[in-house]
């Protein structure tokens, strides 16, 4: 079955999911005067859903792999963003862990489209 919207891929819901977990992480480190990590935190998370979306609606697979490409690298990013505000620790380790689990799966979902899109045959993706 094809995706209709991007709304359709699980790894959008996923990575839209680990936007608003990461939100959540932002306001924390606000209230602990970390405004500059939480922005980056945001950003880095809202990027991921945002270039899944961006690339599926994109009419050629070089396109949309590109995006694909910078939604990973908002991914690592993320991750480091995470990394650090667990070990300034700041904030309640417990909604990190969990983002750092959810970002995993994220990656490992992106890089299986990622590799179906490779291999795919020519046409629309």
């Amino acid at each position: 079955m094809t995706a209709r919207s991007f709304r359709d891929l699980i790894v959008w819901q996923r990575a839209f999911a680990l936007a608003e977990q990461s939100c959540a992480i932002a306001d924390s480190l606000r209230r602990n005067r970390r405004s500059g990590l939480a922005t980056q935190i945001e950003r880095a998370a809202a990027s991921i859903p945002a270039n899944i979306a961006e690339g599926n609606g994109r009419y050629h697979r070089g396109d949309y792999l590109h995006h694909l490409s910078i939604a990973s690298g908002s991914l690592a990013e993320l991750e480091s963003h995470l990394l650090l505000a667990q070990a300034l620790e700041r904030i309640d380790r417990e909604p990190v862990h969990r983002a750092l689990g959810l970002a995993r799966e994220v990656g490992r979902m992106l890089g299986g489209l990622i590799r179906a899109l490779r291999v795919a045959p020519e046409g629309r993706s």
